[in-house]
């Protein structure tokens, strides 16, 4: 055993949490001072400024002190009036499981689910809304992360704006690693946060609210406050002249200046391209070894995970465990109903780089051939390299 569980794997290649860059762990490390104290202030409203830049926002997003999943559940809190009617867009375990907290604030929770390796097509959903007037809220996960499918959210909002419904996002897993922003979806709320493509630890989220979602959620008499799933209260808080509700994470802030300073230096459009160019040298490495992907159409396959099915016979878990003792490359297992039925390939912030693509695709072949099932290594590793050489 090479890698045993007590220490670190050599690469970090899941869909989550990934390894931070560099400049984000030389920030972290920065000294913690007081948030009040105007240094701390000025770094907390230029960060803000800096999100808002990347994320072409109108108002800078807020940032929430916690992982995205606290985001998400705040904008259900905060958005969903008891009277509301939710449509829910569950295109994988992401996606179904809003609709779990849209339920605990709604009236009713409608619902269009397709099979977890397809995409909710917007004619759908324009249908599901011209015979249900009644609905407020429309939630979409744009990346379901659990089986590396896409939904069309442009699309999809597109429609939700054409019948008067505000649009909640989740874009946990996408924003920052491809071309999407809240304006492009006309999201009431999108969600996001630092811990996926920006390549930040687990600690913050990123939340885009429209003037039209701020309108709803101030006439929304069970919107929380004081709490922390209040977006109300993190509002204004990115000016150094207001107060925070609490205590915010100053090292973690620290790390998402970092962040966003590498993200706009780098480029947007270049961070993109090698998330893209990763993703697709993954997948034909995976195709070349005689394997297929999750998502059931090239079109819907995420440039942030690569998720791979299993073929028949193989044991998902055991294929991870080999891949991470023998060569120290940690994998993604499935999620809910994706468990067991692939194994997933991240490729995000740091792990975005196309050579990472060959290392992913010896661990999971060699894992897999050590394993009994029967797969062309070599032809994996050529396919994803011609596909790295190709692109200049």
């Amino acid at each position: 055993m090479r890698y045993p569980k007590e220490s670190p794997p050599a690469f970090t290649l899941t869909s989550g949490p990934v390894d931070a860059y560099p400049e984000v762990l030389r920030a972290l490390a920065s000294t913690v001072i007081y948030d009040y104290d105007p240094a701390f202030q000025l770094v907390y409203e230029k960060a803000a400024l800096k999100a808002q830049k990347a994320m072409a926002t109108p108002e800078p997003p807020l940032i929430l002190h916690g992982e995205p999943v606290l985001a998400l559940e705040a904008t259900a809190a905060s958005l969903i009036a008891k009277d509301d009617c939710v449509l829910n867009l569950a295109s994988g375990v992401y996606g179904k499981g809003f609709g779990y907290w849209a339920a605990r604030y709604a009236a009713k929770v409608e619902e269009i689910e397709v099979p977890y390796d397809e995409c909710v097509e917007p004619e759908a959903v324009q249908a599901f809304l011209k015979d249900h007037p009644e609905i407020k809220v429309v939630a979409a996960c744009h990346h379901d992360t659990p089986s590396g499918t896409l939904n069309d959210v442009d699309a999809i909002g597109e429609v939700v704006a054409e019948a008067g419904a505000l649009l909640i996002v989740d874009a946990v897993s996408s924003w920052g690693g491809m071309r999407t922003t809240p304006g492009a979806c006309r999201a009431g709320v999108y969600v996001t946060g630092p811990n996926k493509c920006l390549g930040c630890p687990p600690a913050l989220s990123l939340a885009a609210v429209s003037s039209e979602a701020w309108d709803k959620i101030d006439s929304n008499p069970d919107a929380p406050t004081a709490s922390m799933l209040s977006l109300t209260d993190w509002r204004h808080a990115w000016k150094s002249t207001e107060p925070f509700p609490f205590t915010p994470s100053v090292s973690e802030v620290n790390g998402l200046d970092a962040a966003l300073d590498r993200y706009l230096n780098e480029g947007p459009e270049r961070v993109w391209a090698r998330h893209d160019l990763t993703a697709a040298a993954c997948r034909d490495g995976v195709r070349a070894m005689g394997l297929d992907i999750w998502p059931a159409r090239e079109e819907i396959a995420s440039p942030t995970t690569t998720a791979v099915k299993m073929p028949q016979g193989a044991d998902a878990a055991k294929i991870i465990a080999v891949a991470r003792t023998r060569y120290g490359v940690m994998l993604s297992a499935g999620r809910g109903d994706t468990e067991g039925k692939l194994i997933r390939i991240g490729h995000m912030g740091p792990s975005a780089q196309p050579m990472y693509a060959l290392i992913a695709i010896a661990a999971l072949g060699g894992a897999m051939a050590a394993t009994g099932v029967d797969v062309d290594v070599g032809s994996g590793l050529v396919a994803a390299q011609s596909r790295i050489d190709a692109s200049g």
